[in-house]
């Protein structure tokens, strides 16, 4: 079997545009963005990128008005395609915020991999991160706490068609995944391309890529977008409409 990568939404969050996806523009326009997670298998082994976000009314707390519909948390979406979670081998996370990572209790018998400065702040993040992280100093509980993660840093082949690399900026330790497949790399970019707009022009700034509005360095989150368009032939953004519109890449 060819390696194929699947789409599973977890729910949808509801956010300001011009914050989060077009910094600089959108200030005020509430939108709506799907939360995605990824299985990625050639049939021998199933491999999960994020794990999704979280029940109505714990998402409600991060997000006003954001939910997840009955059918959509990632257990059941795994079920759609034919898997338990016991049959998931290996997670990788992206980064530890809240709506990539619901739910990773479980996963008991995979093993998680996540880029070492990402766990370092998830577990003891800025205030200004508390939130995005269910930091106890908030009143929440992470699902990551007691979890033993295989951490990684920099670039890292985990097997023949799955590599991930550091994408830094919308928070200290995000990571992506390029997956090599019959029809190109694909990149899953998580939220270092965090929707469909951030692969257009900024017209207004001479910008090949529009840059997103929700980062910890404005420097590196340029850099890492810059480094995954360059490095893909096809981006698979953390929040963007247009990853739905296929159920199965390539």
């Amino acid at each position: 079997m060819e390696v194929r990568i699947y789409p599973l939404n977890t729910g949808f969050i509801k956010l300001d545009k011009g914050v989060y996806v077009t910094g600089g523009r959108g200030y005020g326009e509430e939108i709506e963005v799907p939360a995605w997670a990824f299985l990625i298998t050639d049939g021998k082994e199933n491999i999960l990128v994020d794990t999704g976000m979280s029940a109505t009314e714990n998402a409600d707390r991060h997000h006003p008005g954001s939910y997840q519909p009955e059918g959509f948390r990632i257990d059941a979406q795994l079920k759609k395609m034919g898997l338990e979670v016991e049959e998931i081998n290996t997670i990788i996370f992206t980064h530890l915020h809240w709506d990539h990572c619901a739910n990773l209790p479980l996963f008991r018998n995979a093993r998680c991999y996540v880029h070492a400065a990402e766990l370092a702040f998830a577990l003891d993040p800025h205030i200004l991160y508390y939130k995005s992280y269910s930091s106890p100093k908030a009143g929440m509980t992470p699902t990551f706490a007691d979890v033993a993660f295989q951490t990684v840093a920099g670039e890292y082949a985990y097997n023949d068609f799955v590599a991930l690399f550091p994408t830094p900026g919308h928070c200290p330790g995000h990571q992506s995944v390029a997956v090599k497949t019959a029809k190109g790399l694909y990149v899953i970019a998580g939220d270092a391309v965090f929707a469909d707009e951030n692969l257009q022009p900024d017209v207004h700034r001479n910008l090949p890529f529009t840059p997103m509005g929700r980062f910890v360095n404005v420097f590196d989150m340029y850099a890492s977008m810059a480094k995954i368009i360059q490095r893909a032939d096809h981006v698979l953004t953390g929040h963007g409409r247009g990853v739905g519109r296929q159920a199965v890449y390539p």
